[in-house]
């Protein structure tokens, strides 16, 4: 993911203002990987890998909205996953707002998070995450391959700081 992030601060760089999309598909949630890319991106992702939905073993909805004291929220504002299970995000958008669901770890949505600061129009591909208007919906789904502690987050300007991120913890699965 870094390198992708940092090709495309380097492309964006020189032509920002051209990187204006709308995000309305999203980062690719719709992308459905071969179990060979997604076993390679596994390798790349310590918080785990996309998989297929015949592998879901548990539903998690995801609210992101504003509240009527300006914070940035999503519902639930903790995630906790046990090692191997995947999960399929039912994501929805309802607040008034544009609003994303990212999630790595802590170190890399930091990366990420200076990088949309830099280049807030940043067109990116990531099977981690979703950009969504308000009253879209989309669908993540992700096997938790590590245990450890991971965080989930709105990386558009100012919604982090607005209180739009959480904590992802990874519970070590005892059977593995």
């Amino acid at each position: 993911m870094k390198q992708i992030l940092l090709a495309s601060a380097m492309v964006l760089s020189g032509s920002a203002v051209l990187a204006g999309g709308s995000h309305s598909d999203g980062h690719g949630h719709g992308d459905m990987m071969t179990d060979g890319d997604a076993d390679h991106h596994a390798e790349m992702m310590e918080i785990g890998r996309p998989s297929d939905p015949e592998n879901v073993t548990r539903v998690i909805e995801i609210k992101m909205m504003e509240t009527e004291d300006g914070d940035m929220i999503f519902e639930p504002s903790v995630l906790e996953i046990t090692q191997g299970e995947t999960i399929k995000f039912a994501i929805e958008n309802i607040g008034e707002q544009e609003h994303e669901f990212v999630m790595d770890t802590m170190a890399s949505v930091a990366e990420h998070k200076a990088l949309m600061e830099e280049f807030p129009f940043m067109e990116h591909d990531d099977p981690n995450a979703v950009r969504l208007l308000p009253g879209e919906k989309a669908e993540i789904i992700w096997s938790f391959v590590n245990d450890g502690g991971f965080e989930f987050a709105c990386l558009i300007p100012g919604h982090y700081e607005s209180g739009m991120h959480g904590p992802l913890a990874v519970i070590k699965n005892p059977d593995s």
